[in-house]
């Protein structure tokens, strides 16, 4: 009989078995560096026509009072039926609820425009399918959203401001700290029963929530759509997740600002997506900066789609939970991400690299990849990797991490170098550190169940890191 975890590789191996050429090219370069030059040799992002389609000229008026909505969507729908091209936000301050792109139009927001998001949760209606925290539902749409769309893209030099605060949206979490009051509404309720629902394999198709439920939305979530862009914007005051490109593929982030400090306001969060290049980008967030993900728990085994093929470059990490985070929401598994050539600092950076998961979670990672980054100032773990995050062991589902390499890192000061903690019964398989100087650290490493850590000159204090 297959153990639990086996089960789950036999399944997500099965789910990739319909040929990819993208897939195949990556895998056959035997250095993992060239794989993720490939990557980024195919991840180019989409080319549009040169027709321009300025939102004015449907009836928006950038005076940030003026609902701009319907004229947004005729530009769009315009733009679409003309074959593609560009809709233009320009100099100004437009007024809008949910933003739902088509194919071949790129969404270009000027230099001195700011789209403002409406804080009406009422313009985020009809429902539609999306992801609340790894889980499948009808929901709020998100405030830009594709669905099964081709050759999208956000792009400019403008502001995407979705006037997320302690007034709107935020509180929805609960939490005093994020405005909530006592007596007031907030998400618990419908989260546990979506959950729940999950669990009992209710169909996504009865899932619904929205109004009532309290759920807040993404920012940006491209859902099932192929050769998506997002270039340049600056992203500020979101209700959850900003970036959250959703079973897509040949995603490009790049040139992207994202500073938001509310409730669950990671940066970008590719989930069950492949081919994904995220670079020259600064993210300054209330969560982890970037998560990859693939669903969670019993959902992101039914869907059982990894994110896989992934590339980091360039970036600046500065306030977050987690800078390059994985988890923990993987249920669907995750294989080959890279990091390179980036930059993480702050007194509120809990963690420079950040593996969660734990025995509902379950998943996998398979080959995660780290070099030449510069760590200046970490509160807590430079590399961690927690399998006790949250509901812990003893769940049935034991997750499979392994394949970790780590080289070229300069560290100035943090609290811990390594926190790695596996289970006795589903260790940490492979940890490989070369050329790591964790500089100045307060407290002793933990390493709990781990197989095959190597280390290959690796100082904290200016000592060689000794491992209990």
């Amino acid at each position: 009989m297959l153990s639990r975890r086996n089960a789950m590789r036999a399944m997500a191996m099965s789910a990739l078995a319909v040929p990819v050429l993208d897939a195949r090219a990556v895998h056959a370069a035997p250095d993992p560096w060239a794989r993720a030059n490939h990557i980024v040799a195919r991840v180019r992002g989409p080319r549009f026509p040169r027709r321009r389609f300025d939102i004015r000229g449907f009836g928006a008026v950038g005076d940030g009072v003026t609902d701009c909505t319907k004229a947004i969507r005729a530009a769009i729908r315009a733009c679409h039926a003309a074959g593609g091209g560009h809709v233009d936000v320009p100099e100004g301050r437009f007024l809008t609820g949910a933003v739902h792109l088509l194919g071949n139009v790129d969404l270009h927001v000027a230099a001195g425009a700011r789209l403002l998001f409406s804080t009406d949760p009422q313009a985020y209606l009809p429902l539609v399918l999306t992801r609340f925290e790894g889980v499948e539902l009808y929901n709020y749409s998100p405030l830009i959203y594709a669905y099964g769309q081709r050759n999208v893209a956000v792009t400019g030099s403008g502001v995407l401001d979705g006037q997320a605060d302690q007034d709107h949206w935020w509180p929805w979490k609960g939490s005093g700290d994020d405005g909530w009051e006592p007596g007031e509404p907030h998400q618990a309720e419908a989260r546990a029963e979506l959950f729940a629902q999950a669990e009992r394999g209710v169909p996504v198709r009865r899932r619904r929530y929205g109004e009532g439920g309290y759920l807040r939305p993404s920012f940006v979530q491209p859902y099932r759509c192929d050769n998506v862009l997002i270039e340049g914007v600056a992203i500020v005051n979101s209700p959850m997740w900003e970036i959250h490109p959703t079973l897509s593929r040949n995603v490009l982030v790049q040139n992207v600002t994202v500073e938001s400090h509310g409730p669950n306001n990671d940066g970008c969060n590719p989930e069950s997506s492949r081919m994904v290049v995220i670079r020259d980008c600064t993210f300054d967030t209330g969560d982890d900066c970037i998560a990859i993900k693939s669903g969670r728990n019993a959902d992101g085994r039914r869907v059982n789609v990894p994110s896989e093929h992934i590339v980091v470059q360039n970036c600046t990490f500065r306030d977050g939970h987690g800078g390059m985070t994985i988890g923990s929401e993987m249920s669907g598994g995750v294989r080959e991400v890279f990091i390179r050539d980036c930059a993480m600092s702050s007194p509120n950076l809990d963690i420079a690299l950040r593996f969660k998961t734990n025995s509902v979670r379950g998943g996998f990672i398979e080959g995660f990849h780290a070099r030449d980054l510069e760590i200046g100032q970490v509160g807590g773990s430079v590399i961690d990797v927690n399998f006790h995050y949250e509901e812990g062991p003893g769940h049935g589902f034991n997750p499979d991490v392994g394949g970790i390499d780590v080289r070229d890192v300069t560290v100035r000061t943090a609290n811990r170098p390594l926190n790695l903690r596996g289970y006795a019964d589903a260790p940490i398989r492979g940890v490989t550190l070369t050329d790591v100087d964790f500089g100045a650290t307060a407290t002793p490493v933990v390493v709990e169940h781990v197989e095959d850590l190597v280390l290959k000159n690796v100082t904290a204090n200016g000592e060689p890191l000794v491992v209990p």
